[in-house]
């Protein structure tokens, strides 16, 4: 184990991959986590059973969803306990309740809104839920650079964004929070950098300084953000520190509070692959589920599975 982190958000970050599978079973890797209201943890993967329930001890619960998914990327908890998954190979939203029965679908299976064209969806990638009402707020992100709006029965309301690098505008929205006062918070990964916006979409500010953000987590007492980054830097300086990947947790006016992991990737304890998701659950602990095998294992000679599923266990 190795502790990192600093002050009251210090964590204890593990080698290995968190949660017992059953004898045989892999994740593969990791692509999205989310925690309900009794700290059980979702793990949407790439793998034969592409969501995987567990307690916050690791023990196995129940799988779900095998030959459903074409390729999963984000998986969100609603209030009641309702589960989403963003599948952007199908570009569908699908609805579930905790044990896997479909009650939605949003989107045409399988085909494509035009690439850029801001028209629902072009290869999506999450979901968040605005805890006032039951709206989902989609990020739109691999082929377009659209944030959508539907209320909680599957009507379109709203879409904003497009493609650029001024505020408001996204370079791959690849993940998104909503806090208890319908503040959206976007991941806008190639900007490096979290976008923050009004319920209707208005753009209040950005939080930069940052790699490359690919996930954004905030608390249910909307008092803290967490931030998952990739790498930031190249062949060139592949050795250097503070770039990545990492977890950085700020404040809610964007205040960083402590930078949790300073070495390039890795398999070791005190570091990551590719923090793909985060979330929290009621302890402060931290899930941080990595795409490790596309971004580094399938290049290894030979291929192979890495860690793809941390638990940082906070110490501070």
């Amino acid at each position: 184990m190795a502790l990192a982190g600093s002050g009251r958000y210090t964590y204890e970050m593990s080698a290995d991959d968190w949660g017992d599978l059953p004898d045989g079973w892999s994740l593969k890797e990791a692509t999205a986590v989310a925690v309900d209201s009794s700290d059980n943890v979702y793990v949407f993967n790439r793998g034969e059973h592409p969501v995987i329930v567990f307690d916050s001890d690791g023990n196995f619960l129940r799988s779900w969803g095998e030959g459903m998914f074409t390729l999963p990327h984000g998986v969100a908890v609603g209030p009641d306990d309702s589960v989403y998954c963003v599948d952007t190979g199908d570009h569908t939203v699908r609805k579930f309740t905790p044990e896997g029965e479909l009650l939605m679908t949003i989107g045409d299976p399988g085909n494509a809104a035009p690439a850029m064209s801001g028209r629902p969806f072009c290869r999506p990638t999450h979901l968040a839920v605005d805890p006032r009402n039951g709206d989902l707020l989609i990020s739109d992100g691999y082929g377009n650079a659209r944030v959508h709006r539907y209320t909680s029965d599957g009507r379109h309301l709203a879409s904003w964004g497009e493609s650029g690098t001024d505020p408001g505008t996204f370079n791959i929205p690849h993940n998104i929070d909503v806090d208890r006062n319908g503040l959206v918070y976007v991941a806008d990964r190639e900007n490096r950098r979290i976008q923050l916006f009004e319920p209707d979409g208005a753009f209040r500010e950005q939080w930069v300084n940052l790699s490359r953000a690919a996930a954004v987590c905030v608390d249910a007492a909307g008092e803290t953000v967490y931030v998952g980054e990739y790498f930031a830097g190249i062949a060139s300086n592949e050795e250097g520190r503070n770039l990545g990947p990492r977890v950085t947790v700020l404040d809610a006016s964007g205040t960083v509070l402590a930078r949790v992991g300073d070495q390039p990737p890795g398999d070791e304890a005190g570091r990551y692959w590719s923090p793909h998701a985060v979330a929290v659950d009621s302890r402060g602990d931290v899930y941080v589920a990595e795409v490790a095998w596309t971004e580094y294992g399938q290049a290894m000679d030979p291929p192979r599975e890495l860690r793809s599923l941390q638990k940082l266990v906070r110490k501070g």
